[in-house]
């Protein structure tokens, strides 16, 4: 299950007086102040939503932008680091803005809401617990830019919460399996070392039914979440497994469900001069400590790796890095695993830019149906604006990317102009670039990695992930490798998994693959009944 980025709160639509709505000057600035109410003082980044309402548009409950709408808002932002109650920042609407400055844009009605973004997630998460948010205020512009109030502080998202967001069947079937997920905590010395506080590897363990820990040995699978996942959403995809396995619709394998969001963004379980030896953490220390947890096989052949998106990449990675560790990984609509195409751009071409092409076409970096919804300026330059953290663009450098002087990571490419730097292209193709480093390293990896990769992937996927996949592929078959290749006809980074009227189907396919992997001969049960052919996902 993967929970939606959306707002839990429903703000009631509220206007400010007319006192305040006059004493907001005509300036090129929107003035926001903290409610005495609030007890500050507070720091964070205040992101100004701005968004023209239609004539005969139902009130709006929360303003917000999304990438698959970039254009759809303005924002404005600015950090604060000490604001008090009453006190008023100015937000710079002319420079620090997407998509434009507020003064271009084209005259009208406009809905404005300011978020204080108290823990500078926002890329991430969005809004969530303890955000603090001002009431939705509407100004005709060209005019004076309305005053906005920060009343209300968000509280912390639950588990309820997403629930209300899916079906009510799944919903049920969730709150039935969610207490059956163990929760998995561990402190990593090499982690702890790096960053000189406790950190923490987590996330949630599915255990198969009639599980003992004196009993017998399972299989192990480790799956990590794509962005915007969550230890939340972690318990929540365990869940999910201990229902399939209780149905007999997945075999009975031992889930670890790891959790690698972090303040970056998702730190990929990769080895990283900027986040710390996660890669090290997971194979050197984890997963012997977890072994004795749990009644695992412990061995190699039953061991394995899927993942979604960034979870997808970290679970293609894992298998590359420490091929003797793992018997396969099942990745699917993985981040880009050749930087040749890294969603559209080649970042080692002559000249490179990530903005635009050798024809000076906008990048494309966002489609649905054919139709592209969002460039890659678009994104990077929305992304800039909500903050310097957590974004999917930013999280990529903080992974893959030298330490710059300030350090920092260093941007592979200027977020103003988009060209690349290829210094910093080298960097990462020497260190991440899976294509690369398996061709130059062959000959060490083939014995213990040949025939370990199940890769599947939409030809329609939303992010462009096909293009980088297809190229993979090239580079094992130049090799003359044994990996195993899936591109699903028309589907989407969303859309993968359902085959049929079953949306876990495609989850179904690669639990059961691995299944045979561990246990060869074992026969899979003809009472489900699929709908669809599975699809070439096994050895």
């Amino acid at each position: 299950m993967k929970f939606v980025r959306t707002s839990i709160i429903a703000l009631a639509l509220l206007g400010t007086s007319a006192a305040a709505q006059q004493a907001a000057p005509p300036l090129a600035a929107i003035p926001v102040t903290l409610a005495p109410a609030i007890p500050g003082p507070e720091s964070g980044r205040i992101i100004v939503f701005a968004k023209r309402a239609e004539p005969g548009e139902a009130p709006a409950t929360m303003i917000d932008t999304s990438p698959f709408e970039p254009s759809g808002t303005a924002i404005a932002a600015r950090e604060i680091w000490s604001l008090t109650p009453g006190e008023v920042a100015s937000v710079d609407t002319e420079t620090d803005t997407f998509p434009a400055a507020f003064a271009s844009l084209p005259p009208g009605t406009y809905r404005f809401q300011a978020v204080l973004d108290r823990n500078r997630d926002y890329n991430y998460g969005g809004r969530g617990g303890g955000d603090i948010v001002s009431p939705i205020v509407e100004a005709t512009l060209p005019g004076p830019l309305p005053l906005l109030t920060l009343t209300d502080t968000l509280p912390e998202r639950t588990m309820e919460d997403g629930l209300a967001r899916v079906p009510a069947e799944t919903a049920a079937m969730l709150r039935e399996n969610l207490s059956k997920a163990e929760p998995i905590d561990f402190v990593s010395p090499a982690l702890s070392a790096f960053w000189g506080r406790p950190v923490h590897v987590r996330g949630w363990a599915a255990l198969p039914p009639g599980y003992a820990k004196g009993g017998p040995r399972f299989p192990t699978v480790y799956s990590t979440g794509g962005f915007g996942s969550t230890l939340m959403s972690a318990q929540g995809n365990a869940a999910a497994m201990i229902d399939l396995m209780a149905k007999g619709e997945a075999p009975p394998m031992i889930w670890i469900y790891l959790d690698q969001s972090s303040p970056t963004g998702t730190h990929e379980f990769a080895d990283s001069v900027n986040n710390g030896p996660w890669g090290q953490a997971l194979t050197a220390e984890f997963i012997p400590w977890i072994e004795t947890q749990y009644a695992m096989d412990a061995k190699p052949s039953s061991r394995f790796l899927t993942g979604h998106s960034s979870g997808g990449w970290a679970t293609l990675w894992l298998q590359v890095r420490y091929p003797k560790l793992f018997g396969g990984s099942w990745p699917t609509s993985p981040d880009p695993s050749d930087f040749h195409d890294f969603t559209n751009v080649d970042i080692y071409a002559p000249s490179a830019n990530a903005y635009s092409d050798a024809q000076g076409q906008p990048v494309p970096l966002v489609r649905d149906k054919g139709k592209v919804i969002a460039t890659f300026e678009q994104f990077a330059k929305m992304e800039r604006v909500i903050g310097p953290y957590g974004g999917q663009l930013a999280s990529f450098e903080w992974v893959f990317s030298p330490k710059g002087p300030d350090g920092r990571p260093m941007p592979l490419y200027d977020r103003l102009t988009g060209k690349v730097d290829p210094e910093v292209a080298l960097y990462w193709r020497d260190h991440y670039d899976i294509a690369y480093i398996v061709e130059r390293d062959w000959p060490k990896l083939k014995r213990d990695l040949d025939g370990k990769i199940h890769l599947a992937v939409g030809t329609a996927d939303t992010f462009y992930l096909d293009g980088s996949a297809h190229r993979l592929k090239a580079v094992f078959d130049k090799l003359g490798a044994h990996q195993d290749f899936t591109f699903i006809s028309d589907r989407t980074h969303f859309d993968l998994f359902k085959q049929g009227d079953d949306d876990r189907g495609l989850m179904k396919e690669i639990a059961w693959a691995m299944y045979a992997k561990a246990r060869p001969g074992a026969k899979r049960p003809a009472k489900e009944g699929r709908t669809t052919p599975p699809v070439s996902l096994a050895m």
